[in-house]
């Protein structure tokens, strides 16, 4: 079983009961010192004090089973960046109401509100390209299938 897999096994226990998921485990090797980088979250966000937690049993467990045959690593537990893409559905759905950029497979981008998010798709509102005018009819909202989504990031407002 490779580092990865078996830091993802590890992890299990302590996700509450499905209240945390894993977004990304990276695992960079290295002669020196290897690093390991769990990337998890909830749909309520995740703390700092709960990321100590996790990353201190997980820490332990990695030591007493010697995953990287004795030698020492780094092992970091966070919650993704806001710059971070979204990864999974299930991110998506703590973010309905926010500002979101959407690159599409065929490299067009969509920016505009997360209304909803579906099975297959999400709805956005679409920022106007230019500023409407008084008599102009909004916009409808747009669904975007999760086939056609190479990365979609939400966008911070400082408004």
């Amino acid at each position: 079983m490779d580092v990865k897999a078996k830091v993802n096994e590890l992890l299990q226990p302590y996700l509450n009961e499905g209240q945390y998921f894993v977004v990304d485990i990276q695992v960079s090797p290295s002669r020196t010192r290897a690093k390991i980088t769990v990337l998890l979250d909830s749909d309520t966000g995740i703390t700092i004090d709960e990321c100590a937690v996790i990353s201190r049993k997980l820490g332990n467990q990695l030591e007493e089973l010697e995953v990287f045959d004795g030698q020492a690593f780094t092992l970091e537990v966070s919650s993704p960046g806001i710059d971070e893409p979204l990864v999974l559905k299930r991110q998506y759905f703590k973010n309905v109401g926010r500002q979101i950029e959407v690159l599409l497979n065929d490299g067009q981008i969509r920016k505009g509100k997360l209304e909803s998010v579906g099975d297959e798709q999400i709805v956005i509102t679409e920022i106007p390209i230019k500023k409407p005018k008084k008599n102009d009819p909004p916009l409808d909202p747009t669904a975007i299938p999760f086939t056609d989504i190479k990365k979609s990031t939400i966008q911070v407002s400082f408004k």
